[in-house]
């Protein structure tokens, strides 16, 4: 017996709201967004036939509100209840309220959800059904044999509440650290230990059930490349596993999903130790934001089917078979060779080939918010092989027009390109070891600021070059000189119309040069926005300033002023911390919030407290004086 769905609200925002709302368009549904002020005029909003305000900014005001989130889809007239992922899609107590108020909820049974929301329950259960996991180590007993540690939030996911511990020493402040992120992200300062697996790999199993107890494993995903134990590529299938691996993570993730008798789409995440050896992690109740790699194996649609399955319909008895190779990228505006800092502001042009698949919630024009995670899209590529979509993928990245906030694209394309990703040599510590040289200056920028003053000079298009350009010809003695600024570092070009040093100007508009560069012919694609100009060109994309975006607070404050990095909001003040505190340099002072990403503001040097400007709770602006520690003089 199946329960039509007619109306659908999203219990969330963002890329993965529009693409639900693709889904459930084409199912013939009715569709209902929901939006904090704002996400007013969001993508996901403009995505939906109706859209309900949740007033406010903060998600705790907004889309963590379930009683606000139940009483929008009585508004609306939905019947059905779909929560994506993040907020409150893995909260058995919002499911229940859910079905309570005679909504279907499109996920797992509420107490399937309870059995996996506690890491350390989850390991228990798993256990007892004989899937392989490292064992916990209890913090107070820990010794040095004991090392390295990984500290883990007991509730929640996206690497809050995580720390990797290497010497005793530093294990206190960890494991308080660690639970006031994960109290302030989860309300549930639970925190465990375990043994941290070097150069492990992490792996996880798609699983899809009905309520007729059949429970597909629809192959493996790799998810290694990860920033802050936050994924950033990942693929499927996972390249270069035996099959007899394959097959017992195939088995142990079927054994996990029937232990809770569960009911929709999930994953359960594996640690691949570098002998080869799995490790249960977890298990996602909810579908994952990387399910599109799935999808293109498997030639499927995981919203689709867990759509039918909470309408109460069979899954066929077996899963169709898995064809080519699936890489998703994920297109963060962010700035990943400073911390991997979020970047806010106007996405002017979002831009890419047609030939990938791109899940994004934003379109030309739209802000990028402070309030909410930094991620821009995902891009999809999907081929025979998996060198094939690696470098359809690259190619694809490379060629986009991104302006707007900093991104991690370049980070993305060198990735792809690196060579021991190209050789599946694949593990979490992938960024420790390889990102200052994946986050270094390019090459081709002295070119990228002479096709800037080009255009810059250039009067508008379709006069003949040397009737735009030819007022100088007389005067190539004395070239002119344009200043640009580029991730905080000051760049110089002098350049004349025709004539430089390797280079031919063979044409220039304020949008279009084209160069001849020691032979070779190069165009570049230049757009104006204010004081910034954004070059694209095979060769790469630069952002060009002629005066800083951001022009650095530090160079107007005395110094040991502390400034926030970024708009955030202040969640954590060190115990005890107050005017005429002694403070030691690197002592972390303040812990910051952004984009749902914490950042430790440290003290510059040894020294005095003298002012504190921050307090829990406190939202603050780019630039804020938080505090400042007089250096001590030395005797």
């Amino acid at each position: 017996m199946t329960n039509p769905i007619t109306s659908l609200l999203v219990a969330n925002r963002g890329e993965i709201a529009v693409r639900i709302f693709r889904t459930a368009r084409a199912l013939g549904l009715a569709t209902v967004a929901v939006h904090s002020d704002p996400d007013a005029d969001a993508l996901h909003v403009r995505s939906a036939d109706t859209a309900v305000r949740l007033p406010g900014a903060a998600p705790a005001d907004t889309y963590l509100r379930a009683d606000l989130l139940i009483e929008a889809a009585r508004a609306a007239g939905a019947d059905a209840v779909h929560p994506g992922y993040g907020f409150l899609s893995e909260n058995a107590d919002f499911a229940r309220r859910v079905e309570a108020a005679g909504l279907a909820w499109i996920g797992p049974p509420p107490a399937a959800i309870e059995a996996m929301a506690s890491k350390t329950r989850a390991k228990d259960l798993m256990r007892a059904a004989g899937v392989p996991l490292l064992e916990p180590v209890d913090p107070a007993t820990a010794t040095a044999a004991d090392l390295p540690l990984l500290l883990k939030a007991a509730a929640g996911g996206g690497g809050r509440g995580m720390r990797l511990v290497r010497d005793l020493d530093s294990l206190k402040e960890s494991l308080d650290a660690a639970a006031a992120e994960a109290l302030s992200a989860f309300g549930d300062g639970e925190v465990f230990a375990e043994p941290y697996v070097e150069r492990g790999r992490h792996v996880e199993v798609q699983v899809l059930a009905d309520a007729h107890g059949t429970v597909w494993a629809l192959g493996t995903r790799d998810c290694s490349l990860q920033r802050r134990h936050q994924k950033v590529i990942e693929e499927a299938p996972a390249p270069a596993l035996p099959e007899d691996l394959r097959t017992r993570l195939h088995e142990a993730a079927v054994a996990a999903a029937r232990a809770v008798s569960y009911r929709g789409a999930g994953t359960v995440e594996f640690l691949v130790g570098s002998d080869g050896r799995p490790w249960f992690l977890e298990m996602n109740t909810r579908l994952q934001v990387e399910h599109p790699v799935t999808e293109a194996v498997f030639g499927l649609d995981l919203v689709a089917l867990q759509l039918r399955v909470a309408e109460g319909e069979p899954l066929p008895p077996t899963p169709p078979e898995p064809s080519g190779h699936a890489v998703e990228a994920r297109l963060y505006a962010e700035d990943p060779a400073h911390g991997w800092r979020p970047q806010t502001g106007v996405l002017h042009t979002l831009s890419l080939p047609g030939h990938v698949r791109v899940d994004t919630g934003f379109t030309d024009g739209d802000s990028v918010s402070v309030h909410y995670d930094a991620m821009l899209a995902k891009v999809i590529a999907h081929a025979p092989t998996r060198a094939e979509a690696v470098r359809v993928l690259a190619d694809a990245l490379a060629r986009a027009r991104i302006h707007g906030p900093a991104t991690n694209r370049e980070l993305l394309v060198r990735s792809l390109r690196h060579p021991e990703f190209a050789a599946a040599r694949l593990d979490t510590g992938f960024y420790d070891r390889h990102l200052d040289t994946l986050t270094d200056g390019a090459p081709d920028l002295a070119l990228a600021c002479l096709a800037a003053a080009l255009a810059e000079a250039a009067p508008a298009p379709g006069a003949p070059l040397a009737a735009r350009l030819g007022g100088w010809r007389n005067l190539r003695s004395q070239p002119q000189t344009r200043r640009y600024t580029v991730s905080g570092a000051e760049h110089e070009v002098q350049y004349q119309p025709v004539d430089h040093p390797g280079v031919r100007v063979l044409a220039a508009t304020p949008t279009l040069v084209t160069l001849e560069v020691d032979g070779v012919r190069r165009t570049f694609h230049v757009k104006h926005k204010s004081n910034t100009v954004y070059v694209d060109s095979t060769l790469g994309s630069h952002t060009l300033t002629r005066a800083p975006r951001f022009p650095d607070p530090q160079d107007r404050t005395e110094p040991g002023s502390l400034l926030a990095p970024m708009p955030g909001t202040v969640v954590r003040v060190a115990e005890g911390l107050a005017p005429g505190s002694a403070v030691t340099a690197g002592q972390p002072l303040l812990w910051l919030e952004a984009m749902k990403m914490e950042h430790r503001i440290l003290a510059p040097a040894s020294g005095t407290l003298t002012a504190l400007h921050a307090a829990t709770g406190q939202q603050v602006e780019f630039g804020a004086l938080l505090a400042v520690v007089q250096e001590e003089t030395p005797s």
